[in-house]
């Protein structure tokens, strides 16, 4: 299951983020450290199903389907909060960063209403900009995978030299247990200085920041969207960063909330929601919904917590979604559930390695595939679709 990692300092609603994209029950409080041990729960990205498009009823298996929009599972990471000198050993600097690293993408949630300083205490709102908390966590995360490659590079060298082995190989086993391949430590020297004899403190951090960019994309929720003085600290941090995300995960929570108690018909990422039971309503608790309707789904289109999961898989790290099934006639698996299982793969993947996620026995008996769409056979290196429904024909 792909995973995504929420970080930031503490105090800036990253539990919250958790909570409401997980409907997870995680301890929420307003100090630092409240999350000691990294949490982890199934959260769901969405994309619409072919079963409206095809007028068929789906039985999902490993996913859910809600009015025609396919819910597929991920994991999420909840880790402890960064404070400044964590790849130094402070706070709880090293749990988070070797939390951090299971991850493919991480999300930054920080406080844009600028009401918490570096450290997490609550500070006046506007007091704090929240920029400086995007510096100081990249150049933490930087540091300390710098710190993993720097030790005994002298000596690691002078191997490389002796042995002629090859440097990316090397900085590959230096970095096991991180989740980063070779291919990004290639692609990632590319841009510095290509004689690795010459490499200086300054290039082997810019190496560094380099990997990270390519292997662990990181995004921007910019949450408590909803204050008034995070707006003009979204524009600013928008000019400065990609990739940022106003939302408000007290909004999302509330609005969930009050859909599993019936009172709304609400589903993560909508831009509205639709009071079912006004009568069973306070009038403190319609005034917040009306809050919460003008202040963020207004405003921003959407609570922002389902875009940023949808945009972290979909965008940064280019999945797709693709249905397998063994009747193309009649979308089916062998059972007769329709549309049975909805898979994340990337961007660019084909049939045959299609064959080896839903199974290595298929994949090593893979002949060839059908377009259930176009009832066509595609060959082994045809480039998989967004929704594309496959075929998988194997030898007996």
């Amino acid at each position: 299951m792909l995973q995504i990692a929420v970080c930031g300092k503490p105090n800036v609603g990253k539990s919250s983020f958790f909570n409401s994209a997980t409907s997870s029950a995680v301890e929420m409080a307003n100090y630092p450290f409240t999350t000691i041990d990294a949490n982890k729960a199934v959260a769901h990205v969405i994309k619409d199903c072919p079963c409206q498009e095809l007028g068929v009823t789906c039985n999902p298996r490993n996913s859910i389907c809600v009015d025609g929009k396919r819910l597929l599972p991920i994991e999420l990471i909840d880790v402890a909060g960064l404070v400044p000198g964590a790849h130094e050993g402070k706070g709880l600097g090293n749990k988070f960063l070797d939390d951090l690293m299971q991850a493919k993408v991480f999300i930054n949630v920080i406080d844009a209403s600028g009401s918490t300083d570096l450290e997490g205490n609550p500070v006046d709102p506007g007091s704090h900009d929240p920029l400086e908390d995007l510096e100081f966590l990249e150049n933490e995360i930087v540091m300390w995978m710098y710190g993993i490659l720097s030790r005994n590079w002298v000596r690691l060298i002078r191997k490389v030299g002796a042995e002629h082995l090859d440097i990316a190989k090397v900085l590959f086993d230096q970095l096991s247990g991180t989740g980063i391949a070779i291919e990004d430590i290639i692609e990632a020297k590319r841009s510095i200085e290509p004689d690795y004899n010459k490499w200086e403190e300054e290039d082997l951090i810019q190496l560094t920041r380099n990997v990270l960019k390519i292997a662990k994309p990181m995004m921007i929720v910019a949450n408590k969207a909803d204050l008034p003085t995070s707006e003009e600290n979204i524009k600013r941090i928008k000019e400065k960063y990609p990739n940022v995300i106003p939302a408000s995960a007290e909004s999302e929570i509330a609005l969930v909330r009050a859909s599993e108690a019936g009172l709304i018909s609400y589903l993560p990422g909508d831009d509205h929601f639709d009071i079912l039971k006004p009568e069973e309503l306070s009038e403190n608790q319609l005034k917040a919904l009306e809050y919460i309707k003008t202040n963020i789904l207004d405003k921003y289109g959407s609570t922002g917590i389902q875009d940023a999961l949808n945009y972290g898989i979909f965008n940064l790290l280019e999945n797709i979604v693709v249905y397998p099934v063994q009747d193309e006639h009649k979308y089916t698996d062998q059972k007769g559930n329709v549309l049975p299982d909805g898979i994340l793969l990337k961007k660019g993947s084909n049939p045959r390695q299609l064959a080896y996620l839903v199974h290595s026995d298929i994949g090593d008996k893979f002949m060839h595939a059908v377009d259930a769409r176009s009832n066509m056979r595609v060959a082994s290196d045809y480039e998989l679709k967004d929704g594309d429904i496959i075929s998988i024909i194997t030898r007996q």
